[in-house]
């Protein structure tokens, strides 16, 4: 199991417009090869901050495969606006957090939208 964490700066006065935004391009990512669930929150001392945390099924499902494809070329359009500054995107391994998985569609994925 590969978990993508992407810490995505977003304009202060943004951040309601930006929760809607990913609310509309979020099925382009949950369609993905090797999509596993994902996680968006927001910061608690910083809300102009959000972390999108998505798990893979391996790092070529993530890279190359799903940031080179339509999909996400068109997911970063609908989002890229909202962006005070270039995300900043890396890759962890690990299993499933004890106590059960989250992000798994249907429960409690997207928290903090």
């Amino acid at each position: 199991m590969v978990y993508e964490i992407a810490v995505l700066p977003v304009h202060p006065q943004q951040t309601e417009a930006f929760r809607r935004a990913f609310a509309e391009v979020e099925p382009l990512l949950t369609r993905a090869k090797g999509y596993g669930g994902h996680l968006l929150a927001q910061g608690i001392e910083t809300p102009e901050q959000f972390n999108l945390i998505v798990r893979w099924q391996s790092l070529e499902d993530h890279s190359p495969g799903f940031e080179e494809s339509d999909d996400h070329q068109r997911f970063m359009l609908g989002l890229e606006d909202y962006f005070s500054a270039e995300p900043r995107v890396y890759h962890i391994e690990g299993g499933a957090f004890p106590g059960g998985d989250f992000g798994v569609p249907g429960n409690g994925a997207s928290v903090g939208i």
